[in-house]
C-alpha cells in the first residue's frame, strides 16, 4: 500500500499531523518505536496548553490526542526506522519489521535529553542521576537532590521535585536563570529551593549510588563538594536525526531546517516539532507544526494530481 502520508514519530507533533491528515481524508500512518507521546508523557502537570482541563497531565493530553487519531482512522505501526529514501514522488521508509511507502513523509522524531558530560555521569545514570523528574521524583521522597541547568525545563522540574524532596539545589553555570520570569518567581519564592551560581558539576561520586557532586566555581576555580541523594540533569536536548543525515538539510546542531510551512529541502518531505530548527519547543508549537505539516502535505499531493 502507498499511503498519502507517513509520519515518523508519535509525540504531539506526530499525533497532531496524524489527526489533521486523517481528517483531510488522507491515508495516514504513524510509525513510533516506543511509547506514544514523546517527552510530554514525562510531564506531571500541563497548565500552559490552551484549552486543557484543570489538572491535565502529559499522559492525559497524549491519550486524548491518540484517541482523536483513532477516531479519524489513523493507522499505527510499532517499528524502528533504519533508513529512508525520500527522493522521487514515492518515498520509502525502511524499518525493522516492514518497509512502508507514501507520497509524503512528515518527520516528527523529536529530541532526547542531553548529558551534561561530568565524570561518572553515565556510570551513575539510573543510580541517582536522572533526566526525568516526573519519572523518578518519588524515589527521592524526603531526600536532598540537585538540578543541573537554568532553563524552563530545569526550573519546572525543580519546582515539581519540591513536592517530594527535602531540598532541591539548582546548580547553574551562569549568574542568572534563562527560564521564563514566571517560573523564576516561583522558584525564588519556594523555600525548598536553593541556588549555586556560576558553577559546573565536575564529577559525581558514589560506589553503587550517587552520594556527592564535585563542583567547580567558574569565577574562582574553587572546588567544593555537595552531598546529594540525587541529581537531575536538564541542559538541553539532542535532535533525533541520525537517520536523516545526508537526506535532508540540517543545521549545525543537527536540527532539520524547514520553512514556516514545515517544508524541508526535499519536495513532499516535512518536519514538525522538536526535531526542527525553531525558537520555541513546547507542546503547543509541536502540535501547531504537525497541523501545518499535514495541511501542506495535502496541498502537495493535490499539486501532483
Amino acid at each position: 500500500m502507498i499511503y498519502d502520508t507517513i509520519i515518523i514519530g508519535g509525540g504531539p507533533a506526530g499525533l497532531s499531523a496524524g489527526l489533521y491528515g486523517a481528517r483531510s481524508k488522507m491515508s495516514t500512518l504513524i510509525i513510533e518505536q516506543g511509547k506514544f507521546g514523546g517527552q510530554i508523557v514525562t510531564t506531571d502537570e500541563v497548565d500552559n496548553y490552551p484549552g486543557s482541563e484543570r489538572d491535565s497531565t502529559g499522559p492525559s493530553i497524549v491519550a486524548r490526542m491518540k484517541e482523536q487519531c483513532d477516531e479519524f482512522g489513523v493507522e499505527f505501526a510499532k517499528d524502528t526506522v533504519n533508513d529512508v529514501n525520500l527522493e522521487g514522488t514515492i518515498k520509502k521508509v525502511i524499518c525493522d519489521k516492514n518497509s512502508y511507502e507514501a507520497k509524503t513523509v512528515i518527520i516528527a522524531t523529536g529530541a532526547t535529553p542531553r548529558m551534561s558530560g561530568f565524570e561518572n555521569e553515565l556510570k551513575l545514570r539510573g543510580r541517582g542521576i536522572s533526566y526525568c523528574a516526573t519519572c523518578d521524583a518519588d524515589f527521592f521522597t524526603e531526600l536532598d537532590v540537585a538540578v543541573v541547568g537554568g532553563g524552563d525545563s530545569a526550573i519546572t522540574e525543580a519546582i515539581y521535585l519540591t513536592k517530594f524532596c527535602e531540598s532541591v539545589t539548582i546548580i547553574h553555570r551562569r549568574d542568572q536563570l534563562r527560564a521564563a520570569k514566571s517560573l523564576q518567581e516561583k522558584a525564588f519564592n519556594n523555600p525548598k529551593i536553593k541556588f549555586i551560581w556560576n558553577s559546573t558539576v565536575e564529577k559525581a561520586i558514589g560506589d553503587e549510588i550517587l552520594g556527592k557532586l564535585v563542583l567547580k566555581d567558574k569565577l574562582t576555580n574553587e572546588i567544593s563538594e555537595l552531598r546529594v541523594d540525587g541529581c537531575f540533569v536538564f541542559v538541553g536536548y539532542i535532535p533525533i536525526t541520525k537517520v536523516f543525515e545526508d537526506k535532508v538539510h540540517l543545521n549545525e546542531e543537527k536540527y532539520i531546517i524547514t520553512d514556516e510551512d514545515m517544508n524541508t529541502n526535499i519536495p513532499g518531505v516535512f518536519a514538525a516539532g522538536d526535531v526542527r530548527a525553531k525558537s520555541l519547543r513546547q507542546v503547543i508549537t509541536a502540535a501547531a507544526d504537525g497541523a501545518i505539516a499535514a495541511t501542506i502535505a495535502e496541498r502537495y499531493i493535490e499539486s501532483l494530481e
